[in-house]
């Protein structure tokens, strides 16, 4: 067998986007990962189907708090979240970051502590807000100016809450404009260069019974430079500066929240994570040193980082045919188990499985089952030329923002995770059925 490691000849048997217990099998035409066949995986639990690595996801929550010792390490529960997950981050150390009610409870009912987890969200619910009070949430971060009154009633004028700022520091990065959250022209925090940002912190301090423990700062996603984040730390420390000379305020946190950029193709550049942590602590203790302050701890916030490279989609082709220039393979998925490609345009290695074609690849486009043009899996992906209905495709890097964005698109129902480890699958989430969607709708 060759294994992830091996150099690999071709950029069909290019494996390193793939997770590392992923293995050949050249008779069969097939890929193992965790110890398992991925065409069985297919023929058990039918496809559409999410495989999830859970040494994969270990070995990178393991990864992040070898290179971050001294920070806090929150995995961001919106790039993937199932109760095995919330367990797996819980083991390995990690806390969590949440952006709902539903997120919350779901991690909670699986024994995670809810005072390691920070819940933020540019408009959060009354019952989002009331849901973390009656759990007592560790963090709460506070986006726009209305949620200080409303928070501080709800916590009453006998309880206590922590909370951070989300801050805007004016910083484009990301690999998409949808994705860019740095900057003043979108929806989320509190803009630090028109003083914005500094009028709500005052409010804060005015409300005795919400304690500020730091700002919080978010770039954007799929950010693949360690520059944006070095910028961001100065710009930050520069607001914490001036907030301690009107005052005194030291605050002893800091979360630079994720955004780090993964591979999703051979060949292309993810954020060297090593560098990252070196970089961002040398320029916090330089800036804090020069602004005469204590360097506060840091919080990171990585999600698909953790959970994009762990997983696998797995679909099966409906048919093939030619239009123009251009072959479609269309397959029993789509937009609405993975609606980043019409989203943001993102683009993914598909490859066959199952089976073994000596014929030479072509450029196909991959195509969901949905009625919209822009339901495409992976455009200009070289498949064999031989690709037939039947056939199996295997999507690398689909752990993240796939089923945690799907939708109810054409009632086709959501795919199920199957869990891979040691030799064995499990089901984590069951395939949405068509009693679940009637059950859903009460009225005739």
């Amino acid at each position: 067998m060759t294994t992830v490691h091996e150099p690999a000849t071709t950029a069909s048997t290019d494996l390193s986007v793939w997770p590392a217990s992923t293995t050949e099998r050249p008779l069969h035409g097939d890929l193992a990962v965790g110890g398992v066949s991925l065409a069985e995986i297919a023929d058990r639990f039918v496809t559409p189907v999410y495989v999830l690595d859970e040494a994969e996801i270990r070995d990178r929550c393991r990864t992040y708090r070898d290179a971050f010792p001294d920070a806090e390490v929150l995995y961001a529960a919106k790039a993937f979240l199932c109760r095995a997950m919330a367990h797996w981050i819980d083991e390995e150390g990690l806390g969590l970051d949440v952006c709902s009610a539903g997120e919350l409870e779901l991690a909670v009912s699986t024994g995670f502590l809810p005072e390691r987890i920070t819940m933020h969200g540019n408009a959060k619910s009354p019952r989002d807000l009331a849901t973390a009070l009656r759990l007592g949430v560790g963090r709460i971060v506070i986006d726009s100016p209305s949620e200080i009154a409303r928070l501080a009633a709800a916590v009453g004028p006998d309880g206590h809450q922590k909370v951070m700022v989300r801050v805007v520091p004016g910083i484009s990065a990301g690999a998409h404009e949808k994705i860019r959250t740095g900057t003043a022209d979108q929806k989320f925090g509190l803009t630090i260069a028109d003083g914005y940002a500094q009028h709500a912190i005052a409010r804060i301090l005015d409300q005795p019974q919400l304690e500020l423990t730091g700002l919080h700062c978010h770039l954007g996603s799929q950010i693949i430079s360690v520059k944006p984040y070095l910028a961001a730390v100065r710009r930050v420390v520069g607001l914490m500066a001036r907030l301690h000379e009107q005052h005194g305020l030291v605050l002893p946190e800091l979360d630079l929240g994720g955004g780090h950029g993964i591979a999703y193709r051979p060949g292309e550049q993810a954020l060297d994570l090593t560098t990252l942590a070196r970089r961002v602590r040398a320029e916090l203790d330089d800036a804090c040193a020069a602004a005469g302050l204590a360097v506060p701890r840091l919080i990171i916030e990585p999600g698909r980082a953790i959970a994009g490279p762990a997983g696998i989609a797995l679909y099966r082709v409906l048919s093939v045919k030619r239009s123009g220039e251009t072959v479609f393979v269309a397959v029993d998925g789509g937009m609405s188990d993975n609606p980043r490609p019409a989203l943001y345009g993102v683009r993914y290695a598909p490859r066959l499985i199952g089976r073994h074609s000596t014929v030479e690849p072509t450029p196909v486009t991959v195509v969901g089952r949905h009625c919209e043009a822009g339901d495409i899996v992976a455009a200009d992906a070289p498949l064999p030329a031989d690709v037939r209905p039947g056939d199996l495709l295997a999507v690398p890097v689909a752990g993240a923002y796939h089923l945690s964005m799907a939708s109810g698109y054409n009632l086709v129902g959501r795919p199920p995770v199957v869990a891979v480890h040691d030799g064995r699958a499990r089901l984590l989430v069951r395939r949405e059925s068509l009693e679940d969607i009637r059950r859903r709708d009460v009225g005739l």
